[in-house]
């Protein structure tokens, strides 16, 4: 106990995800010489939309580079509201939305703000890998609920009343899904809210990042369920649909009296998010919204694509995802064999540590997101390295014996 930088008990267990450690191997490689292509990182190609860039510069030049309200500016929390409005149905008051530096630290803010040790959060798997960290650090405890390809990798109801105990204080929802791509229908999610309105000490936050990358027709949580608004946490943000990830805007719509705990969170870790990047991301919801719909019809195209060559190997079981830029394939089947240099399959990390190392392909295996057996595929890059990485894997399955 004489080492000051020793790591809290909150934090033994947290590592950087998976999914990272993956993409700085697979650049390390890069580096080295190798042809490597890494398909590991959930971030669209696609620029961020030029009238974005120059409004920032317009807001950086006109000396817009000072700490704003920690809740964020009214200017982008009123352009939230329209927007929320256009797209869902309802409009929240401006004292019901806060802005983060990315959705991330808005489900940060929520556990912190809420979370008493030994909280249970309700998770489906597969899962982003920072949920159960995330619920964890804030002293939560993850109640993982598995979820099934046959299901569409979806809660249901019958499940949700099992898990629920009087520990509970949140179910966390996120639809379209990482790494599932799967889309919650109306009808799942009126099934899950007739469940909870028999639970009103469960909150629900609704993660929906990707709603704008969805190829069947998308439903909000509130948009079913208005009744349970005042316990209902709705995260969303420019970072997927406006190719936005490192400006790091994302927000939270919910009950007055959760913004202002999480508020009070938040100006003790950042204080309000960066200024400049508040000006780009006001700039992507009261722009020309066409580019979303174009993108995503790109991204349903590659998607088809990536999935018909992976179920061509005979060995990847790929069903399809809804929405989001990710697919779950299956890779079971590949269990027991070997590689040309005699390695032996016996997970789903080991059909991943040999892709890369044999055909230079990064994917992550699906222990990262509590089911193992599969892996994800994101297919938010270019068709060139989309085709050329499905070619190897091709090979790769090929070679296997």
């Amino acid at each position: 106990m004489t080492d000051p930088f020793r790591r809290a008990a909150r934090i033994a267990t947290v590592e950087l995800s998976e999914i990272l450690q993956i993409s700085e191997a697979a650049a390390a490689m890069k580096k080295a010489g190798r042809d490597v292509i890494s398909l590991g990182t959930g971030e669209p190609d696609f620029p961020t939309p030029a009238p974005v860039i120059e409004a920032a510069h317009k807001a950086a030049q006109a000396g817009e580079t000072t700490y704003t309200a920690t809740v964020g500016t009214l200017p982008l929390r009123q352009a939230i509201a329209a927007d929320c409005e256009r797209v869902n149905g309802y409009r929240p008051e401006t004292s019901e939305i806060i802005v983060c530096t990315g959705a991330k630290q808005v489900i940060f803010n929520a556990m912190f703000a809420t979370l008493e040790p030994g909280d249970e959060v309700i998770v489906g798997a597969p899962y982003w890998t920072s949920y159960p960290d995330i619920i964890g650090v804030c002293g939560g405890k993850p109640v993982v609920i598995a979820t099934t390809a046959a299901n569409g990798f979806a809660i249901t109801a019958d499940q949700l009343r099992a898990a629920i105990t009087p520990r509970t204080r949140w179910l966390l929802l996120n639809s379209p899904g990482n790494p599932s791509g799967a889309v919650y229908s109306a009808a799942q999610l009126q099934a899950l809210a007739e469940v909870l309105r028999d639970a009103p000490h469960v909150g629900i936050i609704a993660d929906e990042i990707y709603q704008h990358i969805c190829y069947v027709p998308y439903t909000s949580f509130r948009m079913v369920a208005p009744d349970l608004a005042d316990r209902t946490l709705i995260v969303n943000g420019v970072s997927k649909s406006y190719a936005m990830t490192g400006w790091r805007i994302g927000w939270g719509i919910a009950p007055k009296r959760l913004i202002e705990a999480m508020i009070a969170v938040q100006g003790q870790i950042t204080s309000g998010a960066s200024s400049v990047s508040q000006a780009a991301a006001l700039a992507a919801l009261t722009g020309d919204q066409q580019l979303l719909a174009e993108r995503n019809d790109d991204f349903r195209s590659r998607r088809d694509m990536v999935q018909a060559a992976l179920n061509a190997t005979g060995l990847i079981r790929c069903g399809s995802a809804d929405g989001a830029f990710y697919l779950f394939p299956d890779c079971t089947a590949t269990f027991g064999k070997k590689t040309a240099d005699g390695t032996r399959i016996e997970k789903d990390a080991d059909f991943c540590a040999a892709l890369l190392q044999t055909e230079g392909v990064a994917l992550v295996p699906g222990r990262a997101f509590g089911v193992p057996g599969h892996f994800r595929l994101s297919y938010a890059y270019s068709r060139a390295s989309l085709t050329e990485a499905c070619k190897r894997i091709a090979r790769f399955c090929q070679s296997l014996s």
